[in-house]
């Protein structure tokens, strides 16, 4: 069976923010993306596989590697594309760790952060609403199936920080050295804007700031990358 011209038109669609919203579907390809997904309690909507991947669901289309790459976002296509429905927002917790992120733009840098978060054991994820969106099918990739794990919510974020009873903590060049300071063990952490960090709105609702200092030699780095300092700050809150 090979794809329809319907098929194409809803993948190319999903390409799309305000697509993925209007069918609850997104895309993810590869075999360990699909695989993780797959194993997880999301549905799936439409997988298009190779003759050499075998996938446990009804909803299988076998297609040609050329018909693959005709339809995959990724340089080197590898086996899998498949469509998934969005799952339900969960409720927001205010009793842990979590992360809230201020206008983050690249997907790259979302996909990573959802991974850290997994990996740390940051189960929620909150994004103010002009972050990328995590169904973004970049995103997806970057998360590698940590999408599943972590709760990621959409939501006026400085009302929700307003509002948390929870100890405020905010990455900043000019804050507190991070290795100093005595961290809790549910927090808030609000990490901003590549370009422009963290908004003024945001700041004014912030207990403490905390900086990671350079040691290099060099003075020529004006910041870090935000997902690298998050890993770094996630690493100490759970120290």
């Amino acid at each position: 069976m090979s794809i329809s011209k319907n098929h194409l038109k809803l993948i190319t669609s999903l390409q799309q923010k305000k697509y993925r919203q209007k069918h609850q579907l997104f895309v993810a390809e590869g075999v360990k993306v699909v695989k993780e997904l797959l194993a997880s309690t999301l549905e799936v909507h439409t997988l298009f596989c190779t003759h050499d991947f075998l996938a446990p669901v009804d909803n299988v289309i076998t297609i040609s590697d050329k018909e693959l790459k005709k339809i995959s976002n990724l340089k080197t296509p590898n086996k899998v594309f498949g469509i998934f429905k969005i799952p339900k927002e969960e409720a927001l917790k205010n009793d842990e760790l979590t992360i809230v992120l201020d206008a983050i733009n690249d997907p790259g840098n979302l996909g990573t952060i959802i991974r850290l978060c997994d990996w740390f054991g940051v189960t929620q994820l909150v994004c103010s609403k002009d972050t990328v969106d995590c169904y973004n099918s970049k995103v997806v990739q970057a998360s590698m199936g940590s999408l599943t794990r972590v709760s990621v919510i959409y939501t006026d974020v400085s009302k929700y920080v307003a509002e948390t009873k929870l100890p405020i903590f905010m990455a900043d060049m000019k804050g507190e050295n991070v290795y100093k300071t005595k961290l809790p063990k549910e927090a808030i952490l609000v990490m901003g804007n590549e370009a422009n960090g963290v908004s003024d709105e945001m700041k004014a609702l912030v207990n403490s700031t905390l900086t990671i200092p350079r040691f290099g030699d060099s003075q020529q780095t004006e910041s870090l990358n935000v997902a690298t300092a998050t890993a770094i700050l996630l690493s100490e809150f759970r120290r």
